[in-house]
């Protein structure tokens, strides 16, 4: 094992040690977390929100009220119409005489009831077709020529 030795005693004057320059101190970055960001957009939001909240309740409001004004307004002209007034008098020297109408009068038609093929159900479809069989179809030119004579006589008349 090495003995251990001491340094040797120096004569010369020490040494004085240069100091190392100061750092300055630090300073700190001023951090933008994200939430702090997002809290003042939310805020922003909210209070744009606010607003048009109030708009649309003051909108409302004057809407309500313009409404209740129309009402009033008609309540007010409906009462000066229902005021009875005199009724004008009618002329007796020129008495109301109907005229005859100069139109032709309509020609009626049979009613069709016979139901359309596609509107029919399956098992409905024989009982339409033997309902509009050849006898019916020979009985219609008879019937319009009854009505026409009766129209005829009534014109006569």
């Amino acid at each position: 094992m090495p003995i251990a030795q001491g340094l040797p005693w120096t004569t010369d004057e020490p040494k004085c040690l240069i100091k190392p320059p100061v750092k300055k101190n630090t300073i700190p970055i001023d951090l933008k977390l994200h939430s702090d960001i997002r809290a003042v957009e939310r805020a922003r939001f909210a209070h744009q929100v606010a607003k048009k909240g109030r708009l649309i309740k003051q909108y409302k409001m004057e809407r309500e009220r313009q409404q209740k004004l129309e009402e009033e307004e008609e309540i007010k002209r409906l009462r000066k119409e229902l005021i009875p007034k005199a009724q004008l008098m009618p002329y007796f020297d020129r008495p109301f005489v109907p005229r005859r109408s100069e139109k032709q009068p309509t020609v009626p038609r049979e009613p069709k009831f016979c139901i359309p093929r596609h509107k029919t159900i399956k098992c409905c479809r024989m009982s339409c077709n033997d309902m509009s069989g050849p006898s019916q179809l020979q009985q219609l030119p008879s019937s319009i020529e009854k009505v026409e004579a009766l129209y005829k006589n009534r014109i006569l008349q």
